[in-house]
């Protein structure tokens, strides 16, 4: 159970930073929540809790392929916004095509022989 909490903890901790920091500098807040620290903290989390090496880097392999049509909602967010797009309508449009990419990704890594 304290894992648990401590979990949910950490992860609120590491939103509120980067929301803050983003507060002042766009800079140090893209860094930090560029920063795979989702991705570290889930794969420490998998290895306290069942010692299996396979099953980490299985996740960082998938982590890796999939960062790839992550990287479209940072272009199309952007680009609505800049085209006077309102703010929700756009991260909803964003968050659309991303998970459009995301099968996308899915479907042409799966005819390569690519599994997760």
């Amino acid at each position: 159970m304290w894992q648990y909490i401590i979990k949910v903890a950490l992860s609120a901790i590491l939103i509120v930073a980067i929301s803050e920091a983003s507060k002042k500098s766009s800079l140090i807040g893209g860094i930090l929540a560029s920063v795979p620290l989702v991705s570290v903290l889930a794969m420490i989390w998998l290895y306290i809790e069942t010692k299996d090496i396979q099953k980490i880097s299985q996740l960082s392999t998938s982590v890796f392929w999939l960062v790839i049509p992550s990287l479209s909602l940072f272009i199309v967010l952007p680009l609505l916004l800049k085209w006077k797009a309102a703010f929700y309508p756009a991260l909803l449009i964003s968050v659309v095509i991303m998970i459009l990419f995301y099968y996308l990704m899915i479907y042409l890594l799966g005819k390569f022989g690519v599994d997760f």
